[in-house]
């Protein structure tokens, strides 16, 4: 199952999930590129988006107004549809209309093939990017083991090349996979300082002790956070 959160009142950008891309909402058209994979729906708190969900032709769940992530309203929609313990649950974000099928599959297969390690709690990907791109905090860095098993993630740039120029930072893209075993697992944890200093909510996963499990990526997807960055979709859709 791929849900999507789509949290209508978005500070930076409020409806931007409704933002209009080729004639097609951003949110559906996200929902529309990444549904052969899986059943997709969207988890919301706005009649609005159910609204124009179902005039085409996707499924979406009212969940709560409060929840303080999307990873919470996930959990919320996995629990309205009845989701079993082991079912897999990829978090596509609704800000993502251009993600390739490719990198959620293979998100989705690493969950597939990480379903039993209780120690791995999520499952995630990353790309290449260039020094200049890492010095962007808007771009999270990701640093792995020789098992692609994350051991930070940071909006600084990590590692600092202190001896010498380095060039091949890992940037993490923010599609998750998660039983909904380990999605329940993960909600029940409290928040971690380190999530409370960096706004990263995987880092929760790894202060308690847990692993995310990343696979190597080609993408040239962008999430949208901004009215420039709409403009940027607009153009990229003309393309």
């Amino acid at each position: 199952m791929i849900i999507i959160p789509a949290r209508i009142g978005s500070s930076r950008f409020p409806n931007k999930v409704l933002a209009d891309i080729g004639g097609v909402p951003m949110v559906v058209r996200t929902a529309m590129t990444v549904q052969d994979i899986d059943k997709v729906v969207i988890a919301t708190d706005s009649q609005e988006v159910i609204d124009i969900a179902a005039q085409h032709d996707i499924h979406a769940v009212m969940t709560s107004n409060i929840h303080q992530s999307g990873t919470d309203r996930i959990y919320e929609a996995a629990q309205i549809l009845g989701l079993k313990e082991n079912e897999i649950v990829i978090n596509v974000q609704g800000d993502e209309p251009f993600i390739e099928t490719e990198v959620v599959q293979a998100i989705y297969d690493l969950t597939q093939k990480n379903r039993a390690d209780e120690k791995i709690m999520m499952n995630s990907c990353y790309k290449y990017i260039t020094n200049p791109e890492a010095d962007d905090p808007n771009i999270v860095k990701v640093v792995t083991d020789a098992n692609d098993i994350a051991r930070y993630f940071s909006r600084a740039k990590v590692p600092y090349p202190r001896d010498h120029h380095f060039d091949s930072y890992k940037g993490h893209i923010g599609i998750y996979g998660f039983t909904v075993r380990s999605l329940s697992q993960f909600c029940a944890l409290s928040p971690a300082p380190l999530e409370e200093i960096e706004k990263l909510e995987q880092l929760r996963a790894l202060y308690h002790g847990y692993e995310v499990a990343m696979v190597k990526v080609v993408t040239e997807s962008f999430g949208i956070d901004t009215p420039e960055d709409l403009e940027r979709a607009i153009r990229h859709h003309r393309l």
